[in-house]
């Protein structure tokens, strides 16, 4: 790309991170969470979403949320509910998600990195908050069906969302590794990206370098690795 172009433009990222929390049962019943096992046989009448079942909050999952809020100076709320937030997804039972939409558990806060070029830099958090996984797709090569595993629905996670205010890949790649490390050094996460313990959404939009408005937002979901590439 011409030098002249890049230069005139700034990248604008925001980030959606998710962490699978270290319990040894699921967010809102006692099935087990572990990974791995044989297909749908970590599930039971809730995770199946069974009429007249209802969810029992994992007081686990709390304590764990708040310890990510404290290490990442959250203001820790006070006072939560829950919300239903509706999908289509065929690995999903119930046709929604339990989330925390309206009151998160750690408001604002800020995470440090650095990169080559800056140190110290205060990526700003607009929350943190608790949701429930879903279950896995699985599409095998040559299989025109696509085969369900529900071991992962329900399974407790931790959304850690920033504001827009990352500069570039390498302060995103950054931002993730330090996740990474801080879900680790707490003993909340395992950070094992390959089994999709740590996972990532990056909200990407460009814009003119001096302007107040936002360019149009491109989402980029459920990445699992730290690449990072630059536009020179």
């Amino acid at each position: 790309m011409d030098k002249a172009i890049v230069e005139k433009y700034q990248p604008v990222i925001g980030l959606e991170v998710h962490a699978q929390l270290l319990t040894k049962s699921k967010i809102y019943n006692s099935d087990s969470a572990a990974y791995g096992g044989e297909p749908n046989t970590h599930v039971g009448v809730v995770s199946l979403a069974h009429p007249g079942t209802l969810p029992k909050l994992n007081k686990r999952v709390v304590e764990q949320a708040i310890k990510m809020g404290l290490a990442c100076h959250c203001e820790i709320s006070r006072y939560q509910i829950f919300d239903r937030k509706n999908y289509f997804y065929p690995d999903l039972p119930k046709g929604y998600q339990l989330t925390q939409d309206r009151t998160p558990i750690c408001i604002g806060g800020f995470i440090k990195v650095n990169t080559k070029a800056e140190k110290d830099i205060k990526v700003a958090l607009n929350r943190i908050h608790i949701e429930e996984d879903a279950g896995k797709s699985i599409h095998l090569e040559g299989e025109v069906d696509t085969l369900i595993d529900l071991n992962r629905a329900g399974v407790p996670l931790i959304e850690i969302v920033t504001e827009p205010v990352i500069k570039s890949a390498e302060e995103a790649g950054a931002f993730f590794s330090e996740v990474r490390k801080l879900v680790r050094y707490l003993e909340i996460c395992d950070g094992n990206m390959e089994e999709g313990s740590l996972r990532c959404d990056a909200n990407i939009s460009v814009m003119k370098k001096g302007a107040t408005v936002l360019g149009k937002k491109v989402e980029v979901k459920n990445m699992n690795s730290i690449v990072t590439y630059s536009m020179r």
